[in-house]
């Protein structure tokens, strides 16, 4: 049964860090793919390259709206005959109902069969002991994948991140007694010091670009896929408008902020929370997507309720990320050498 915690936050995030606890994650769904024309029609589609895809290796992808901006995440890995996309909770049904939609002449099926997987989410799969799981999905992330980029600052502050997620059967779980088990909240306090993005940090009009996510769920070489030429265009020539910051917070109000709580510079409103959480060793800690050209080292402050709650920036996108084709300029007309 998923829970967001069972009595000791910090402890559960503690022990699913280092490997000595397991999260249900069957809150994340599980959408298949099969028929021939599976990773053909898929790569069609999506921002990863897939057409090669070996069986048992994962990789992350998203679907993007005809003007670049994120609509579906999920990680993908396929067993030779069927494709298994992990979707964030409470998307897998609005991902299986557009791949649906797209299906035209392809030989395809689309099948999404809520409530038919137990998942679990670890950083240490020999905890789950020995039965064997349909597919193990492992985390990318912070990777920087074939044919991507990243653009945060080295070591990342995900580097040790790690996270795989194993899909039984609910016919057949696994085994888990006497196994220690955390809440949602310990995996959303490890996701955010890493600063790995979900579609929390997504509204109507973000990027790839602005949260980093190029690095492991966009193939900048494959080809055309929608939104294509906006990812181009924003990496080689432009800069996203947005950024997405790790924020330390101040603790001593003893207050998280929540998802929309505004950021501000001064009095100059410049963002919003998209998650936060008690971290075991940084304290409270917060995601925020920013205007690009807030200076990195500006002091900033939350607002939640009638409280300021001061903070300082991780930066996890650069302020000229972006732009990394040069463009010569032209010469003035009238100018001379």
């Amino acid at each position: 049964m998923t829970g967001e915690h069972f009595g000791d936050i910090l402890g559960e995030m503690r022990a699913l860090a280092r490997g000595g606890a397991y999260v249900d994650a069957s809150d994340r769904h599980i959408v298949q793919v099969s028929g021939s024309d599976r990773l053909v029609w898929l790569n069609s589609l999506i921002t990863q390259l897939v057409l090669d895809l070996a069986p048992g290796v994962t990789k992350e992808s998203l679907i993007l709206d005809p003007h670049g901006h994120i609509e579906h995440a999920f990680l993908i890995q396929d067993d030779g005959e069927c494709s298994w996309l992990l979707s964030a909770p409470g998307r897998a049904a609005a991902l299986a109902s557009w791949l649906e939609s797209m299906k035209f002449r392809m030989q395809v099926t689309i099948s999404h069969e809520p409530g038919a997987w137990f998942i679990a989410a670890s950083a240490n799969t020999q905890l789950l002991g020995a039965d064997a799981p349909r597919v193990r999905l492992v985390d990318p992330w912070p990777a920087t994948q074939e044919g991507s980029v990243g653009y945060a600052p080295e070591p990342h502050p995900g580097a040790d991140f790690a996270m795989t997620y194993s899909v039984y059967s609910n016919n057949s779980p696994p085994t888990l007694q006497g196994v220690a088990k955390a809440g949602t909240l310990a995996l959303t306090g490890l996701e955010i010091a890493a600063g790995r993005p979900s579609l929390h940090e997504v509204d109507d009009k973000t990027l790839p670009h602005e949260c980093d996510w190029l690095r492991t769920a966009v193939h900048l070489n494959k080809g055309c896929y929608r939104g294509q030429e906006t990812v181009a265009k924003v990496h080689n020539l432009g800069h996203p408008p947005r950024r997405l910051v790790l924020l330390h917070l101040d603790g001593s109000e003893s207050l998280i902020p929540i998802a929309g709580d505004r950021v501000m510079a001064g009095e100059r409103d410049i963002g919003s929370i998209t998650r936060a959480a008690w971290h075991y060793e940084l304290g409270p800690i917060a995601l925020a997507l920013i205007k690009r050209s807030v200076d990195p080292t500006t002091e900033l402050e939350v607002v939640t309720g009638n409280t300021r709650i001061p903070a300082n920036q991780e930066v996890l996108v650069p302020v000229d990320a972006g732009a990394t084709r040069a463009v010569p300029r032209l010469p003035r007309l009238g100018s001379r050498g």
